[in-house]
């Protein structure tokens, strides 16, 4: 600004030197003029009269006296033809008129000295010199233009000297002005930038008082402002560190969404829930973020929030796994965050997961459901006894005290087994009221065939075929009970799955433990050509009390299946595709018993969902 103040102040000066210097030549050639026809008209009156006496000493006496005026640079005495008669300096001869001097006698006027200019700059005044009408000469006097400039530079020279006293006067008083006022100011400038752009402050503050006026005053206060702010920050900070902290470690979901339902912060635990990074939260919608199934309500219930501030607790929001799988469960508290009394620039919501109590709730429901089912069963079996034994009773007064045919006595085994089957079935029912009995070694014959021939006659009536691929005297220590039951049920629930003219294959071989390799074992292969399974009925097949035969079934089968091959220590693995696609349906179920003659409790649960017999596979396609 000094700098600026300074040339303007040179720039002022320099356009007002060459305004006087142009007024002062206008004005002094002005002068010059008239200060010639005055000189020439004196001339021409002095030296009449000394012409007509012919004085000629006193002539040229004027003539010289003339000359002796520093503004005058020559003056002559001219006859009427132009002959230089009397020179102020020197021989008169030697100083002729020149061409341009000639050339303006017959411009000169009778009454008035004649003006012009010649050369460079030079001016001079011819006056004729009369006696009456007689024309004597000329009076010709030449101004000194030497003279005119200095007079010009002597007002130049005072001006510049008034100017370069005037910008030193002025650049002194622009600094003790910038001293005393814009260094303050500047000083505070800078600190205000300073705290714009370093919010937390740094080391520039307080800033240095160097004034003692009132732009000092204005700097203490400045000072006192940032010391105030920077307590606040500091305080603030704290607050916010303990939000922060608060928010992060919080065991429940939190986030806020403005007026767009765009979401402005969220903590770890709602992005876990989402599903969706942290860092991919802030500025999407809560329906790009939440599941489907929770938006719409979720939308509204903000609504409400900020046209009515109405608090939503408890909002209750259930979302699908593999569908139609109920797999999670939260609850939704949607309250206003209010910046003043009535205007709510926020929406907070809280969401709390509680599927695992829900699951828990469900759990203790399905086990209060089996807990009855089991007494109930328990006395079912209790008086189930009765009548067995009565029919044991009978069969055996048949087969030992009766004349009877061979085929007959054949019958009479048969149903003397499957009443003991009853009987053992019975017994073991819901196995947790009633232990099975000890195991022991089984042939493939006993447990697979024996299954079947019960099956005989739906086997037959829906024209399936059976395909036995299996090694009949090969053994396997087990429940055996136990194990027939899980073939009856796997066996029955292929039965109701496959059309009329369908097929089952019922394999087994030697084998090992997948995750085990040193465990040994027997593998068994169930599949049929029936209408298969979609993916969310596979995934929920081993669950008491899941069916989907409506109120034909129990939803039992399975699920004592797979506790019968949890207590072996074994494993049990499904393979499903449902008819509609462009390959052929089926099911395919694998079973793998450890033939471990030491074993006397389950250790590891048994369901699996990836069968790998491609072979079984393969058969069923062909």
């Amino acid at each position: 600004m000094l700098l600026g103040l300074v040339f303007i102040e040179t720039l002022s000066i320099a356009l007002f030197a060459f305004l006087l210097t142009d007024y002062l030549q206008h004005q002094i050639f002005s002068r010059v003029r008239s200060r010639l026809q005055s000189q020439s008209s004196s001339l021409a009156l002095q030296t009449c009269q000394s012409i007509l006496d012919r004085r000629h000493d006193l002539t040229d006496l004027t003539v010289k006296l003339q000359a002796g005026f520093g503004s005058v640079a020559r003056a002559a005495i001219t006859d009427p033809a132009g002959k230089v008669l009397f020179a102020s300096e020197g021989e008169a001869v030697a100083h002729p008129l020149t061409t341009e001097e000639l050339a303006q006698i017959g411009h000169i006027g009778a009454d008035a000295p004649h003006i012009f200019q010649f050369g460079k700059g030079h001016l001079e005044a011819v006056r004729p010199i009369y006696k009456g009408a007689a024309l004597l000469g000329y009076a010709w006097v030449e101004s000194h233009s030497q003279w005119d400039e200095d007079q010009i530079s002597i007002v130049v020279r005072a001006t510049v000297l008034f100017g370069g006293g005037w910008i030193v006067l002025s650049t002194f008083l622009a600094w003790l002005v910038a001293r005393r006022f814009s260094r303050p100011l500047t000083l505070l400038h800078a600190g205000t930038r300073s705290l714009m752009s370093m919010p937390q402050g740094s080391g520039n503050f307080p800033l240095p008082v160097t004034v003692k006026n009132e732009f000092g005053d204005l700097i203490v206060a400045f000072n006192r402002m940032v010391a105030s702010i920077a307590e606040q920050r500091a305080g603030l900070s704290d607050t916010l560190s303990l939000l922060d902290s608060m928010l992060a470690n919080a065991p429940i979901g939190l986030a806020f969404v403005d007026r767009n339902l765009r979401i402005v912060r969220v903590n770890q635990v709602f992005a876990t829930l989402t599903g969706v990074p942290l860092s991919r939260h802030l500025g999407r919608t809560v329906s790009a973020i939440m599941p489907a199934e929770a938006t719409a309500r979720l939308e509204e219930a903000f609504q409400q929030v900020f046209a009515q501030q109405i608090h939503n607790n408890e909002i209750e929001l259930l979302g699908e796994g593999p569908a139609p799988i109920r797999d999670w469960t939260w609850l939704v508290s949607v309250y206003p965050v209010l910046t003043s009394q009535e205007h709510v620039r926020w929406a907070g919501m809280i969401v709390r997961d509680v599927s695992e109590r829900v699951r828990a709730e469900e759990t203790l429901r399905k086990t209060e459901k089996l807990a009855a089912t089991g007494r109930l069963a328990a006395s079912i079996a209790h008086e189930i006894n009765n009548p067995l034994e009565a029919l044991t009773n009978i069969l055996f007064l048949l087969r030992n005290f009766s004349t009877l045919d061979a085929q007959a006595y054949e019958y009479v085994a048969m149903a003397e087994h499957e009443v003991r089957r009853v009987a053992e079935i019975a017994q073991q029912t819901l196995r947790f009221y009633r232990q099975s009995t000890l195991p022991g070694r089984a042939t493939l014959a006993e447990l697979i065939d024996s299954v079947l021939d019960l099956y005989r006659g739906r086997l037959n009536n829906q024209t399936i075929a059976v395909d036995r691929d299996f090694d009949p005297q090969q053994t396997v220590f087990c429940y055996s009970g136990e194990i027939r039951q899980v073939f009856a049920n796997l066996f029955g629930n292929a039965i109701d799955a496959i059309p009329s003219g369908g097929r089952i294959i019922v394999r087994a071989r030697p084998s090992r433990d997948w995750r085990q390799p040193e465990l040994k074992g027997i593998r068994f292969t169930v599949a049929d050509s029936g209408s298969g399974m979609e993916p969310e009925v596979r995934g929920r097949i081993f669950e008491a009390f899941f069916t989907t035969k409506d109120a034909t079934g129990t939803g039992l089968g399975l699920w004592v299946s797979h506790e019968i091959i949890q207590k072996h220590r074994g494993t049990i693995r499904v393979r499903s595709r449902s008819a509609g696609s462009d390959r052929p349906s089926g099911t395919v179920f694998q079973i793998f018993l450890p033939d471990d003659e030491t074993f006397s409790a389950p250790t590891q649960p048994a369901a699996e969902h990836a069968p790998k017999d491609e072979s079984a596979r393969q058969s069923l396609q062909s």
